[in-house]
């Protein structure tokens, strides 16, 4: 085993540990993302049975599966989410931002 490792607890949102800018809504897309996959499946929907179900494109479904959410909005998510009939409940807490001295860095 090589001790010269070292361990960096994340803050639980990679993508504000890998500074993104946009950290904050990848993270909601992703959960909410997550929960859609998790339907389909427990459903056992194919991407064309879900589109048959739901009004929403197969593509959809399948870039979805496939974590590509670039054409996705947050509410677009959200609006797909209930097509599975699903409710979704969304607290917002708003916190002033540390300095960027605080905000570890990745050297690339």
């Amino acid at each position: 085993m090589n001790d010269d490792m070292e361990l960096i607890r994340g803050s639980g949102n990679v993508w504000r540990d890998f500074n993104y800018p946009d950290a904050d809504i990848r993270q909601a897309k992703s959960i909410i993302a997550a929960r859609i996959i998790g339907i389909l499946d427990e459903k056992k929907l194919t991407t064309r049975k879900a589109e048959k179900e739901t009004g929403y494109a197969a593509a959809d479904f399948s870039r979805i599966r496939n974590a590509d959410f670039g054409r996705f909005t947050l509410d677009r998510l959200i609006r797909i989410l209930h097509s599975l009939d699903q409710k979704l409940e969304v607290t917002v807490t708003i916190q002033s931002q540390p300095s960027k001295e605080h905000i570890l860095a990745i050297p690339n």
